[in-house]
């Protein structure tokens, strides 16, 4: 870790400001033109996150960033590791999809201005800045006030239809989001009193197994769980993700609820990497193999189409958390499992991407039936072949079937349980593809059923919206053609790793 600011390290800070500057721009032009703005930002800033990948990849190293030239304790730093550089590409791809598609279900009105459009092309950049606030922050209290930046941003667009049912959803999520808040404070006030300091960097060197560092730890695992979403803390997320419009839903499910989760990496293998406790590990690794059990089976008994890639969503974010303990093996004498973790966290993007394709194929069959009600889908294959596609395509890679980024990382997650000897997670891994197989199925098979009289569209489909949503699900299936071993951009800023000589 370099100790003090490196070159180009001013793109971290272009990162946060572009998306910010976005939405500044949007409340003072008004709504007629934050669509313009938003989208003009998008390539702008996809192409700082590309930067920021080349040179983290060039360097092999990791950029940091002092705010006022002024390094840790006393200042706060940006950084962005290998880990980081690959979410916040995921991030801004995602974004720059989902806001083309947004065009066709929030247009810019041209005379007066509306509630809907001003809140989506405002929140939108506003969720972008967020988060990658989240994946440079080095700081745990500034990453505190990023994470609820996220949740402020995300909470509303919930609700933007403003229907009873979705405003309950949207105050059940920030109920959810402040809890899970209020304990992740807690434990960063003990961190500091213990420590005298929040900076990840300096706590990693400083940390020492003891009550008080298993009690924040805890304290801030658990609310950073709440916010993910994991199994039981998943009450909040199936009504809010649901009953949001399709490019909240695919932002939701794709980006935001991937935070949390960024966070109790940064927690766990670099606070911590020189204290790991297998048994917490363990109590992880049942969550998520709760998430993935109840979640699957609860999705293939939905009646409604967003509602069974919601629950869906809370079974793919269980396989997140099997990492935890295929990656921790203090017993061997390495501090962690690299495909393990490289596992989880290809799960992460591949997952992001193929759900925020199914949500948006999910919109364009409800917008053009009236209705996202799975028994009525007969002949919507025939009507929509290219959207159809599309969700199958993302099924694909829930399902971990080959070529897809979700088999390459369920494969590693397979690989790590059989060499570490923890069969169980790999029964696990293969139940969960067996069940998502079959609520993939149960869609397509009725989406490709005849129906029994002729089908009529109540709105014509662009042929650019489904185009968006095929691209984003073409990107979940490429991430299949990524090498089974650990990515070497992914360890560069790792502790303990050597890039050069990656286990």
């Amino acid at each position: 870790m370099p100790n003090s600011a490196t070159a180009g390290a001013f793109l971290l800070i272009l990162a946060i400001v572009l998306p910010v500057s976005g939405v500044l721009l949007s409340l003072v032009l008004g709504g007629r033109h934050a669509e313009r703005i938003a989208l003009i930002l998008m390539p702008a800033g996809l192409a700082v996150a590309l930067t920021i990948a080349a040179a983290v990849w060039r360097t092999h190293n990791v950029l940091q960033y002092f705010v006022g030239n002024w390094s840790p304790p006393l200042g706060v730093a940006f950084r962005a590791d290998g880990l980081s550089a690959a979410m916040m590409v995921t991030a801004a791809v995602l974004i720059c999809g989902i806001g083309l598609f947004a065009r066709g279900q929030f247009p810019s009105p041209q005379q007066s201005e509306l509630r809907a459009p001003l809140v989506f092309w405002t929140l939108l950049p506003a969720v972008w800045g967020a988060l990658n606030a989240v994946f440079i922050g080095g700081d745990l209290f500034n990453l505190y006030v990023a994470l609820e930046l996220l949740t402020f941003a995300a909470v509303p667009l919930v609700s933007l239809d403003g229907r009873a049912e979705t405003l309950a959803a949207a105050l059940r999520y920030l109920l959810f989001a402040l809890l899970g808040s209020i304990l992740y404070l807690l434990g960063a006030v003990l961190l500091y009193g213990a420590y005298g300091t929040l900076d990840i960097v300096l706590l990693s060197g400083h940390i020492q197994a003891g009550p008080i560092a298993w009690a924040a730890i805890s304290l801030m695992t658990t609310g950073l769980l709440a916010k993910a979403a994991l199994y039981p803390f998943h009450l909040w997320l199936p009504p809010a993700h649901a009953g949001a419009p399709a490019p909240a839903s695919a932002i939701l499910s794709g980006l935001v609820v991937k935070a949390p989760f960024f966070l109790v990496i940064r927690l766990w293998f670099d606070i911590m990497p020189r204290m790991p406790e297998p048994a917490a590990a363990q109590v992880l690794g049942i969550l998520g193999a709760a998430a993935i059990l109840v979640g699957s089976v609860v999705a293939l008994r939905q009646v409604r189409l967003k509602l069974l890639i919601a629950y869906s969503t809370v079974a793919q974010i269980g396989y997140l958390f099997l990492m935890f303990p295929l990656a921790i093996k203090p017993e061997m004498g390495d501090p962690w499992n690299t495909t393990a973790w490289t596992g989880g966290v290809l799960q992460a993007i591949s997952h992001a991407f193929a759900k925020a394709a199914m949500f948006m194929a999910a919109g364009l069959i409800a917008e053009a039936l009236g209705h996202d009600r799975i028994a009525g889908l007969s002949g919507i294959g025939r009507a929509l072949p290219i959207t159809v596609f599309a969700f199958a395509l993302g099924g694909v890679s829930l399902m971990g079937l080959p070529p897809s980024g979700g088999f390459v990382a369920k494969a590693m997650l397979l690989t790590a349980a059989v060499a570490e000897g923890q069969w169980w997670w790999a029964v696990v891994v293969l139940v969960g593809g067996l069940l998502a197989g079959g609520y993939v199925f149960l869609v397509l098979a009725r989406a490709l059923a005849d129906a029994s009289q002729p089908l009529t569209l109540l709105s014509p489909i662009s042929p650019s919206r489904q185009g968006v949503v095929v691209a984003l699900a073409v990107c979940a299936v490429l991430l299949g053609f990524i090498p089974l071993r650990p990515l070497e951009l992914l360890q560069i800023g790792r502790p303990d790793i050597a890039v050069g000589g990656i286990r």
